[in-house]
């Protein structure tokens, strides 16, 4: 009888969390590392974790949390990686051991920084994984709504569909619904591409816009996100399906998406600096819109979304008037 494979998840955060509660649902064991002792103290006395999603009870008979994250890696044969992409490259400074031999996914919604590659394309090159062991979790979903255990939908996408079916076997509990694809780089970069704009969208309601332009600006995103993938990664697939669209919706709508929330107080003043201070989580979409910006000039793709988000994040331009212009553009 073959045994299923271990698993595991590093990242301390309110995503990974939400992973680990989903996975210990179903699974004997889930291997989880988080950066400080102090905090894997606390999950073990209090059974939740101290910084985030701190209302989900954890199941701490199946699931072995530690700060060192070779010994994570070893024990495991799956690894889901949640780390914020901004901190990805210097977290994994820790790692020694060898990720040539596992499966490895990425639950992260953006781009590595420092090589201005996503998640993916950054394992397979600089820890020579094989593309047909790297795969994307995208939503839509919210680590929030996880953690209410409200229903709620993943997309596992994996060039190696029975890797991506075993995964999705792992996830699959009585509040997740888990199903498979096989555009690992379309999937990515739109969940990259949908944290800019919900940071569009935050912006928007934090001047006032109503409802209206709301939906006026996320029908021509998912065109701007449509072009972008297509530019990069031309394979066929319908931008209306729900790890694109869906996933686009629910982080331009929601009161639990960072980037929309970030967009918001931007929106409403606060300076950039100041709107990081004040949260609690990274919107990794500010990070993203740089290198998405640097990439759709070299493939030459029309994207006035971006390029408003871009202007006000990092030239430090009115998110009033660059709001305005741009919605002289839309349609």
């Amino acid at each position: 009888m073959q045994t299923s494979p271990t698993i595991a998840v590093i990242g301390g955060g309110s995503w990974a969390t939400a992973l680990v509660k989903i996975l210990s649902e179903n699974q004997d064991q889930v291997h989880w590392w988080v950066r400080s002792q102090e905090t894997i103290d606390y999950i073990y006395k209090h059974d939740h974790n101290p910084n985030y999603l701190s209302n989900v009870e954890l199941e701490l008979e199946r699931i072995k949390v530690s700060s060192d994250m070779n010994a994570v890696v070893d024990a495991a044969d799956y690894i889901i990686f949640a780390i914020p992409s901004a901190f990805l490259k210097s977290s994994l400074t820790a790692l020694t051991t060898s990720l040539e031999n596992k499966v490895v996914f990425s639950a992260i919604k953006g781009i590595v920084p420092e090589e201005n590659m996503i998640v993916g394309e950054y394992m397979h090159t600089q820890y020579n994984i094989p593309y047909d062991s790297i795969g994307v979790i995208t939503g839509p979903c919210h680590a929030e709504e996880v953690a209410l255990e409200k229903l709620s939908y993943l997309t596992i996408a994996s060039q190696d569909e029975a890797k991506a079916k075993t995964l999705a076997e792992m996830l699959s509990c009585d509040y997740i619904i888990a199903t498979v694809s096989d555009d690992i780089f379309g999937t990515e970069y739109s969940a990259v591409l949908k944290n800019v704009v919900a940071i569009a969208s935050g912006m928007a309601h934090g001047l006032g816009y109503g409802d209206n332009f709301q939906a006026v600006l996320v029908s021509n995103a998912i065109q701007e996100i449509k072009r972008f993938v297509k530019a990069v990664y031309p394979i066929k697939r319908d931008i209306n399906d729900s790890a694109y669209l869906g996933d686009l919706l629910v982080t331009a709508y929601s009161q639990f998406s960072r980037n929309r929330t970030f967009g918001n107080m931007v929106g409403k003043g606060y300076t950039v600096k100041s709107a990081q201070l004040e949260m609690n989580m990274v919107a990794e979409g500010y990070y993203a819109v740089a290198c998405v910006k640097k990439m759709k000039k070299l493939h030459d793709v029309n994207m006035p979304i971006t390029n408003m988000v871009y202007k006000v994040l990092y030239k430090g331009k009115s998110p009033k008037k660059q709001l305005a212009k741009l919605a002289e553009k839309l349609s």
